[in-house]
């Protein structure tokens, strides 16, 4: 098993010349780091999605890694059970357990899901025959209070659950302090992903995504993430950067091994300022309260309110779309759809609605799967959408009413 093929949910394999070596081995690193926890009695336990709370299981003292599965090499053998006509993350992510590929599935001590779209549901069921499971049961009614209230019973469970299987005590000091652990992750990231903000970004949104690591809670990757920023923060991006055509992308996850779409849209003279999925900023823009007198439904307020395509009605999306577009100053919007990602895909027509009709952006759907064997066609839909945005004048240069220009100030 090569570093190139444990495919954990998150990071990136192919980082930019000018990011750190922590992160340049970030892959490596989670490993070594996995398995030195494990010798030692550590227990892993893997997530699927962002509305599992790393929380309470580095409360625990487990260690929390992402398994969503991002290569293409591991769906034939995900075939063998399952349709082809699925989400390609959901068939990569089973394959690997077919293959006993990843090591950090083989790892593990417990397999956390959630019951978010129905192909994962079912692939979850054919999962649980080979490794333990414990299935989050999300309420996707967001207006309703009754849903935060059962979605706070069900983390309740979870921790009950956790404190059983590995005969800990989850008192409120240890998850107050994991809690502290997240917010520092999530301020870093979120600080470093406001650099793209910038005329000039210092990096380009693959070398961003490049700095989300597999595993939370890694004091080497916080210290990374901290000299990383000081590193950015006190640079300019090449003139070139000012002249790309600034794209906020938004949909389904880009995991590791599946970030061909952005590739190509960064390739064709596009830059990735904002990257909204939950691969990207959706999951850090909220901390949960630290003071909070019940840590639990800390947890569950902040998780809860995740504007994933699963919720319905999903007004919260729009309006971060919103927010989104206007500080990053966006030129277009990119919607990625996987092949059968249902909720995305039909969610995609008010993303587009909300693009053209409201904020005047140009808008491109681009439904595909992990395959770069639809590069071609993607490749012309983005020039096309390129050459649609440069007549209509670069936001980047504050023409676009109602975003804020370079200082701050809002164009009239």
């Amino acid at each position: 098993m090569t570093e190139d093929n444990a495919t954990p949910c998150c990071g990136s394999a192919a980082p930019g010349p000018e990011e750190p070596s922590w992160f340049a081995h970030m892959l490596g690193h989670c490993l070594d780091y996995a398995r030195e926890a494990h010798a030692h009695g550590r227990p892993i336990v893997g997530i699927m999605c962002e509305y599992t709370p790393r929380e309470l299981i580095l409360a625990a003292g487990a260690v929390p890694v992402c398994l969503c599965g991002g290569s293409a090499e591991t769906i034939p053998a995900a075939e063998q059970h399952l349709p082809a006509n699925l989400c390609p993350l959901i068939k990569s992510t089973y394959g690997f357990s077919v293959l006993k590929s990843n090591p950090f599935l083989e790892m593990a001590s417990l397999i956390v899901a959630e019951t978010t779209c129905d192909g994962k549901k079912k692939m979850y069921e054919r999962l649980g025959e080979r490794y333990p499971m414990y299935v989050l049961e999300l309420p996707q009614k967001p207006l309703r209070a009754s849903g935060l209230r059962s979605w706070e019973e069900e983390l309740q469970r979870f921790k009950a659950e956790l404190e059983t299987r590995f005969s800990v005590s989850i008192t409120d000091e240890r998850l107050r302090e994991a809690i502290g652990v997240m917010n520092t992750e999530r301020r870093l990231r979120r600080a470093l992903a406001e650099l793209m903000k910038r005329d000039r970004p210092p990096l380009t949104g693959r070398q961003l995504l490049a700095l989300k690591s597999s595993i939370s809670g890694i004091p080497a990757e916080l210290e990374a993430l901290e000299t990383t920023l000081a590193t950015l923060g006190a640079r300019e991006g090449p003139p070139e950067y000012g002249e790309r055509v600034r794209v906020l992308m938004t949909g389904v996850p880009m995991v590791q091994g599946a970030e061909w779409v952005l590739d190509l849209v960064e390739q064709r003279g596009g830059l990735v300022v904002c990257l909204e999925s939950c691969t990207g900023v959706k999951p850090i823009l909220d901390d949960v309260r630290e003071d909070a007198p019940d840590p639990v439904a800390a947890l569950a307020e902040k998780y809860y309110h995740l504007p994933c395509s699963v919720m319905s009605p999903n007004e919260d999306r729009l309006a971060l779309l919103r927010r989104l577009a206007r500080e990053y100053r966006a030129d277009c919007i990119v919607d990625l759809v996987w092949q059968a990602c249902l909720t995305y895909d039909v969610e995609s027509y008010a993303i587009k609605r909300l693009a053209e009709d409201e904020l005047g952006l140009p808008f491109l759907h681009i439904g595909t799967d992990y395959s770069v064997a639809d590069s071609a066609r993607v490749e012309v839909r983005v020039d096309a959408l390129f050459e649609s945005v440069r007549p209509l004048g670069r936001s980047g240069r504050g023409a676009r009413p109602g975003a804020p220009g370079p200082a701050g100030e809002t164009a009239q």
